[in-house]
């Protein structure tokens, strides 16, 4: 006859999972930058939306209910303020580069997907603009 195996209360039985991940996003974030290559962009702002969705390696404690637990999109929303300020950026690619730069020093972050439209670049689009994915290898 067959063993059957018996739990008893005391006995536990944690089945072994991975620790799991999130997607942090912000969608439509609207900002003037000193950006572009040709002559008419320059010394002027224009609009920009900007989206991005960070892949993030869930905290020990998913609960715990703190802003240091976990990534904050409102500090990386200041960060990529900060680097338009710092002055004029020739492409959309270089500033999608380095959003994507300041996402992954982050120990949490895993991926980024960042999409940048230049709502005034064409005329008869609504934008044009570039989307870039990196992750941590």
């Amino acid at each position: 006859m067959p063993h059957k195996e018996t739990i008893t209360p005391n006995q536990e039985r944690a089945p072994k999972v991975k620790k799991s991940t999130r997607k942090i996003f912000v969608r439509d974030l609207k900002l003037d930058a000193h950006i572009g290559v040709y002559d008419h962009e320059h010394g002027q702002t224009q609009p920009l939306t900007i989206d991005f969705e960070l892949e993030v390696q869930e905290p020990d404690n998913p609960a715990s209910d703190r802003l240091d637990d976990v990534v904050c999109y409102n500090k990386f929303t200041q960060a990529i303020k900060k680097t338009l300020a710092s002055g004029h950026i020739q492409l959309v690619e270089t500033l999608a580069e380095q959003i994507c730069s300041i996402a992954l020093e982050h120990p949490m972050v895993i991926s980024i997907c960042v999409r940048i439209e230049k709502l005034n670049a064409i005329p008869e689009a609504r934008g044009a603009g570039v989307e870039i994915f990196k992750s941590k290898s």
